[in-house]
């Protein structure tokens, strides 16, 4: 019996007939299409314009603008925003020479929107460059179709309990596989630092991993991977959520599981300068609670458990190949006597921004306690 899926009516449009658009020539002129964060600091728009010839450099990328009152960044009396370009990507939609650019969004004033948490990050890291932090967070995400309900399982009911979907090979074990490597490759083209992608342990959900990235690389290239994953799962009429617990009861949650190292911690002898960072983090949990989901900890609680492979919100731990603490030290790290931790704290829907920045000013700049230092000045 034929199943009909829950997909988007703009997925069952003739995707040939777009082809024979895609393929015709521009005359030497580009394509632009700036990404920003919304005033969910969740969700990413985007609008294209047409430059005469083809940027080299994000410095050939001209500021733009964009109705903040629409994107709930500003009022409608006086809702002009500033998109203002900080890294380029190549367009895996309109394909060379267009360009996909990320942008941070200034208000009227030219401060930062509220939601614009990479202006921190970067004078963050930019204090700590000399320890040269290393980055690579671990994206899980869920399918959905455009009914809200897991792709791929059953209308009325649940699939079999988890355990054969992790890594999982096969019809009945993983759903969306031409999603997920559709995603992949759209992030190789357009230079995002993807490094590996596999089934998760609930069914319909997946995890992507960015890294390692140095610095501030780390948020722009994650959240351009998953501008780029919504907008695959878009021609496919799926949706794409990071909600940390889109399933009550006994199933997974979805994280983003941050790997994290100073250049310290990966010459020889850096375990005791892992042991130090992790003392610190231990005496901060909940700063990092705080900054590790968009709700200030609130969508975390649903996730941070103790079970389904994660610590308790409520207790900070650590420990060797242990994915029920909040910090795991990877058993060949330990063997080794070098090398990265992982922070398994950040939710899915994660600032990325805010989790690399809250990890150095803990475990570099020596911050204490909830409250931040404005480097500013300095």
């Amino acid at each position: 019996r034929a199943v009909a899926m829950s997909v988007s009516h703009s997925s069952r449009l003739n995707k040939l007939v777009r082809e024979q658009y895609m393929r015709l020539p521009q005359d030497g002129r580009v394509q632009v299409t700036y990404v920003w964060i919304d005033g969910s600091g969740e969700g990413v728009r985007c609008k294209s314009r047409t430059l005469d010839k083809e940027p080299k450099s994000i410095e050939d990328v001209p500021e733009w603008n964009f109705d903040g009152s629409s994107t709930a960044q500003a009022e409608g009396s006086n809702s002009d925003m500033f998109l203002v370009p900080v890294c380029m990507f190549r367009d895996p939609f309109c394909l060379d020479p267009n360009k996909l650019v990320l942008c941070e969004v200034l208000k009227y004033n030219r401060k930062p929107a509220e939601t614009n948490l990479r202006h921190t990050c970067k004078k963050v890291m930019d204090l700590v460059k000399d320890s040269h932090p290393w980055f690579g967070m671990e994206q899980e995400y869920t399918l959905l179709g455009i009914n809200g309900h897991p792709y791929g399982w059953p209308d009325n009911g649940f699939p079999g309990p988890q355990g054969p979907y992790y890594c999982g090979v096969g019809a009945d074990k993983v759903y969306g596989r031409d999603i997920v490597e559709s995603h992949y490759k759209a992030c190789l083209y357009a230079g995002v630092k993807i490094c590996g992608t596999n089934a998760e342990v609930m069914p319909s959900q997946w995890e992507f991993q960015v890294g390692p990235c140095e610095g501030i690389e780390m948020g722009d290239h994650l959240w351009m991977a998953r501008f780029i994953l919504h907008r695959v799962c878009e021609d496919f009429g799926v949706v794409a959520t990071l909600d940390p617990k889109p399933m009550t009861g006994n199933w997974n949650g979805a994280g983003c599981h941050t790997n994290y190292s100073t250049e310290e911690m990966r010459r020889e002898g850096g375990l005791k300068h892992i042991e130090a960072a992790i003392e610190k983090l231990s005496k901060r949990h909940d700063y990092h609670i705080c900054v590790y989901d968009p709700r200030g900890g609130r969508d975390n609680l649903r996730r941070l458990t103790g079970h389904h492979e994660t610590s308790s919100i409520l207790e900070f731990s650590a420990g060797v190949a242990n994915r029920g603490a909040s910090i795991r030290i990877p058993r060949q790290v330990g063997q080794d006597g070098y090398g990265y931790f992982e922070d398994r704290r950040p939710a899915a829907n994660c600032d990325p921004y805010a989790v690399t920045e809250a990890i150095m000013r803990t475990t570099v700049l020596n911050e204490t306690g909830v409250e931040t230092k404005d480097y500013a000045d300095h």
